[in-house]
């Protein structure tokens, strides 16, 4: 298996070499370089293969989320791991409709890292669990009055599937990489936000909206 190929972005030097020196400690992940400007990555993407962007949120001249929104654009194929002490919702909504893979708190530790590059490279977005009750909370207006799906976040949507499909929590948790508090907490909140009160009317909705076949 080949290795994860990261390019790390972050205008204070410090906080780079100290990512650099911690990703490189995680198996099967390989650090191709370290950007201070993050006005670089473009240009640098056009000859250095790169399988996931771990950037900042807040930098100067290009913030991460105009970096998602470029990739998104330019190199599809390159996934976004937003890295940052930005913990409000709204932000975090931002980066995610954006198209980032994963938001994560600077104060993760190492192996909450090494889980949220393993579930991007499998194909699956990961937020740290402070980042879920973040966008939990997040009340939105106008088109969720039409469509109940645009008040979950992606990752509930997951859950919901999974749920739907008769996957039992620690099945789920083993999926999404993530823990079964974890896997509970989303289902609480799934169970807030659709008014319902059983995994039964979980799996209605699910079907409803075409979530599952």
């Amino acid at each position: 298996m080949n290795a994860t190929r990261l390019l790390l972005v972050d205008d204070h030097q410090l906080i780079l070499d100290s990512l650099q020196t911690l990703f490189a400690s995680i198996p099967n992940v390989q650090v191709i370089g370290i950007l201070n400007d993050s006005r670089r990555v473009c240009e640098m993407l056009l000859n250095t293969p790169v399988d996931v962007l771990v950037c900042d949120l807040h930098m100067p001249h290009l913030s991460g989320i105009d970096l998602t929104l470029q990739l998104k654009r330019i190199h599809p194929a390159v996934k976004v791991l937003i890295l940052t002490m930005a913990d409000d919702a709204q932000t975090i909504r931002e980066a995610v409709r954006a198209g980032a893979c994963g938001y994560v708190l600077k104060r993760a530790g190492r192996s909450e890292l090494e889980t949220a590059i393993t579930a991007i490279m499998q194909g699956n977005r990961y937020f740290s669990p402070d980042v879920l009750d973040q966008l939990s909370q997040l009340q939105e207006t106008g088109p969720n009055d039409h469509d109940p799906l645009t008040c979950l976040t992606d990752r509930e949507v997951d859950v919901l599937r999974l749920i739907a499909d008769e996957n039992p929590t620690h099945r789920i948790a083993e999926k999404l990489f993530i823990s079964v508090p974890t896997v509970e907490t989303h289902r609480r909140h799934l169970m807030q936000k659709l008014g319902v009160k059983s995994v039964v009317g979980m799996v209605k909705f699910a079907m409803k909206y075409g979530l599952v076949s």
